[in-house]
């Protein structure tokens, strides 16, 4: 039997016939862990996922155990302001993300800075920009109320990607409860 390490907090959300969908989620784990309550469920995974009767099949009472894939996070060392935010990230480290992923920005010390589950556009990897020697990144979100600037010699600020878990069920009733794990072995 694995024992199984809880990794960030659990959630919850009420499933639907149509298709229920989770807040955003961090991804600090390449597995989750799923237990359907009060009614079967179909169970998708991704950026703005939709459970659909092909979705993944977890009973009512039952617990699922999915991979996340590799978790893609990096350190940030710059935030340009704008209609759209541009990342900065450490020189020699390049960026984990592509266009199309979903990511969430927390900042220490300066978190209206923070934002969620907001859309990658372009991934710039071209050399020696503006004094810049790394990979930058333009994300789809709105920074532009922002007049203080980014301080990154104080504070800690990481970009990761984030996820939402969706379902739908065939009666509109029951939970699903979704958590990221570790498995750390056999009992």
């Amino acid at each position: 039997m694995s024992v199984h390490q809880p990794v960030g907090i659990s959630t919850s959300f009420a499933t639907s016939t149509t298709s229920a969908q989770s807040t955003a989620i961090a991804k600090k784990s390449n597995a989750l862990r799923i237990v359907s309550v009060g009614a079967d469920a179909h169970v998708a995974i991704g950026t703005f996922p939709v459970g659909t009767t092909t979705s993944y099949y977890v009973p009512s009472g039952g617990t699922a155990f999915l991979s996340l894939g590799q978790v893609s996070a990096n350190r940030v060392t710059g935030i340009t302001t704008g209609s759209t935010t541009t990342i900065d990230f450490p020189e020699g480290t390049g960026s984990p993300f592509k266009a199309g992923d979903a990511v969430t920005l927390t900042v220490t010390n300066q978190d209206y800075f923070d934002f969620e589950h907001k859309i990658v556009t372009s991934v710039n990897s071209t050399s020696g920009r503006d004094g810049y020697h790394s990979e930058r990144i333009v994300v789809a979100h709105d920074s532009s109320g922002i007049a203080t600037a980014f301080v990154s010699d104080n504070n800690q600020a990481h970009l990761r990607e984030s996820f939402k878990v969706a379902a739908r069920t065939a009666s509109g009733t029951g939970t699903l409860h979704v958590q990221q794990i570790q498995t750390t072995g056999e009992a």
